[in-house]
């Protein structure tokens, strides 16, 4: 089984930036991803890498946020820059496979870490 922990959220004004981490143990798939949750909303995919480095994002992040993934230290980021109030979320990361966005996570799921970004 696979363990996530994420890290590096907080509290930013909008158009700040943040760099999350999220480190995994157990078996690391060929994907790794970055959801989020907004209060009241379903957990949505933003970014995804697989382990040549090939990325994909959500449209309405394209351009401020950057995924990155160190293979040796099972470490994935994600660059956030040019917060906006909407990105306002839980932030978790997972590990699995598919192509997107037809990803399927095989990870447990961690605690995520907060980012709030005010008006």
């Amino acid at each position: 089984q696979v363990q996530l922990v994420e890290s590096g959220g907080g509290l930013v004004q909008t158009g700040g930036s943040l760099r999350l981490s999220c480190t995994a143990s157990g078996r690391i798939f060929s994907i790794m991803a970055w959801y989020r949750q907004a209060p009241g909303k379903q957990r949505e995919l933003v970014a995804s890498i697989s382990s040549g480095g090939s990325t994909n994002y959500i449209n309405s992040v394209k351009g401020r946020f950057t995924i990155s993934r160190d293979n040796a230290k099972n470490t994935v980021y994600l660059q956030m820059n040019n917060l906006k109030p909407e990105d306002t979320a839980v932030y978790y990361c997972n590990t699995g496979l598919g192509s997107w966005p037809n990803f399927f996570p095989y990870g447990s799921w961690g605690q995520g870490t907060q980012v709030t970004v005010s008006s």
